[in-house]
Order: C-alpha cells, then sequence, then structure tokens
C-alpha cells in the first residue's frame, strides 16, 4: 500500500505506517502538479489543509482507498464524492482534544483578568491596578455549545472551579452528568455568561453566531470561539461589542481565514476584523487551540490507531 504525505505531520505516523510494509512518500514540500502525478497510484492520502480534497483533486486518484486528516475538521473533504467513491475517511480529534480545553480556559482566563492588557501596559511603563481590576470565574455560567471531544475536554478543565456548566449539542443526548447540565441551546442564550462554540463547520452551523443569536443572548458575556471561523459573524460579534452585549472575546478562529492558514494577512483587511485587532476586549490567536508539541505527535498517534486497526480488520 503506497501513502501520499501531501503535508507535515508527525514521523509517528510514518514510522508506524513502515512498520506495517506501507510506502510512505513525503511530498509537504512539492508543488501540486507533482502531487497529482504522485497520487495517480495512491491507496491513501495523509492531509491537513494544504489542498481541498474535491473531486476536481481526488478524480487524479483512481486507486484511493483512505484518507487520513491531521486534525479535527472535515470541512475541506467532499465526504459526499468520498462516500460515493467509497474512500474512508479517518480524522483524530482525540489527539488535540485536550490542547483545545486547556487553550480554552487559557483564553478565558486572560480575558476576564485581563492578562494581556496588563502585560502590555506594564512594559510601556503604565501601572493601572484599577484599569486592570478583573471578574473571577467562580459563580458565572458557562455555556458549551457542541459538545464533542473538544467541547468535553474544555469541560473537565472547568471542574476546579465552581462553575454551573451547561452544555448543548444538537447531536447527542443523555451526555449530562452531576457537574454537565445537559441543555437547549434557548437556555444557554438567557443564562449564560460564557458562551464557547467547539461544532463542527457545515451548513447548519456557518454564521450559527449571527445578530439573531446575539440579540437572544440575555446577558453581558464572554465569548469563545475554538472550533471554525465561519461559525462566528464577525459583523454581528463586532456589532454585540459595541452595544456592550459581549464584553470580551477570545477568538482562535476567524471567519476570514484561508486554506492556508500562513497567507491569512495576504488581503484586505476587512473594517469588522479592524475592530477586533484592534480591541483591548478581544485575545486573538492564529488557529492555534489544538496546536501544541504533545498533540502534534497525539494526532498522528491516533490516525496511525485508525488506519491500522481498520486494515488490519480488513
Amino acid at each position: 500500500m503506497k501513502i501520499i504525505f501531501l503535508d507535515s505531520v508527525h514521523t509517528i505516523l510514518e514510522e508506524r505506517m513502515k512498520a506495517q510494509g506501507y510506502t510512505c512518500i513525503l511530498a509537504a514540500d512539492l508543488p501540486k502538479d507533482e502531487c497529482l502525478k504522485l497520487i495517480q497510484d495512491a491507496d491513501g492520502i495523509v492531509i491537513r489543509s494544504r489542498f481541498t480534497m474535491n473531486s476536481e483533486f481526488l478524480q487524479f486518484a483512481p486507486n484511493l482507498k483512505f484518507i487520513a486528516r491531521s486534525g479535527a475538521g472535515m470541512e475541506n473533504i467532499d465526504t459526499v464524492y468520498c462516500e460515493k467513491r467509497k474512500i474512508i475517511l479517518f480524522n483524530a480529534p482525540e489527539g488535540n482534544r485536550n490542547a483545545v480545553g486547556e487553550h480554552a480556559l487559557g483564553i478565558l482566563l486572560s480575558l476576564m483578568n485581563k492578562l494581556h492588557t496588563a502585560d502590555r501596559e506594564v512594559r510601556t511603563g503604565k501601572w493601572d491596578r484599577e484599569g486592570n481590576r478583573g471578574i473571577e470565574l467562580d459563580g458565572k455560567t458557562v455555556g458549551i455549545i457542541g459538545f464533542g471531544n473538544n467541547g468535553s475536554a474544555f469541560a473537565k478543565k472547568l471542574r476546579g472551579f465552581d462553575v454551573k456548566l451547561m452544555a448543548y449539542d444538537k447531536y447527542k443526548s443523555d451526555f449530562g452528568d452531576h457537574f454537565v447540565m445537559e441543555c437547549t441551546l434557548e437556555a444557554i442564550l438567557q443564562n449564560a455568561d460564557v458562551i464557547s462554540f467547539h461544532v463542527p463547520q457545515n451548513e447548519e452551523t456557518i454564521y450559527m453566531a449571527n445578530q439573531s443569536f446575539f440579540d437572544a443572548v440575555q446577558k453581558s458575556i464572554f465569548l469563545l470561539n475554538l472550533s471554525r471561523g465561519k461559525i462566528v459573524q464577525t459583523s454581528a460579534l463586532v456589532a454585540a461589542m459595541k452595544s456592550g452585549k459581549v464584553i470580551g472575546a477570545g477568538l482562535d478562529v476567524l471567519e476570514y481565514e484561508k486554506s492556508s492558514f500562513e497567507s491569512f494577512f495576504e488581503q484586505e483587511i476587512p473594517s469588522d476584523f479592524s475592530y477586533l485587532l484592534q480591541s483591548d476586549q478581544v485575545i486573538l490567536t492564529p488557529h492555534v487551540g489544538g496546536w501544541t508539541n504533545e498533540s502534534y505527535f497525539k494526532l498522528s498517534a491516533v490516525l496511525a490507531d485508525k488506519i491500522i486497526g481498520h486494515f488490519s480488520e480488513e
């Protein structure tokens, strides 16, 4: 079996595939036209986000048996087309869920305690204690939208705090326990002091946080998004911040992201994005919520387990 690595991933995946007798070809540094030639006789493809796995691309791989995505989201893969061709899809949300949970907690605590502004001001010689007075997380209600790998990992990190934790997931039920209250979306909008998104991007979730969403929020909230950028409509978020409905936003993802993260700023900066860049109420990180040294290894290890497990059964 021949596997083409179209993106760079931890070497443990290549090592374990070779140990199974698979041929591995590293193509992360090759241009698209050469990659299209390489996949003509490929049995498997390993990707992150460099290329969109649509019919135009995958038609060059007539023998393809599987696609392994080092990450959780599958929005860059035409899943309907792959199902028609019986191409198996592997992803690894288990590999970076802990990293996402820790990142979400870090952003939230930084926002509530104004660590980002306090640090910057002290470095410039400004000693403003009153202006950097924080808000405690204890006693607050945290609403988690999406209770899969990442949402549940964030909930786990919150267990050390005296918070009321509410969770909504359209596709899951009976996951509540003595700490997490399973509830409706409406209940979160009415009661939460913090709302955190952990949902996949699809037709139902794009711009889920729109003007109607923020209009339905009953309290002034802290908003976190560690899922996908297009879940939150930036114009609606900015309007909610200007009105005081959102008092702080932690965004690891933005709706303006391109498939290649490194070229993010090679575009005109929209006015709403400029507002976020200039606001002290916002913490932005470059889609690194699940991007730790540990998760880099675990993502590949999880994929190796899934690929080997599947084809061993066959």
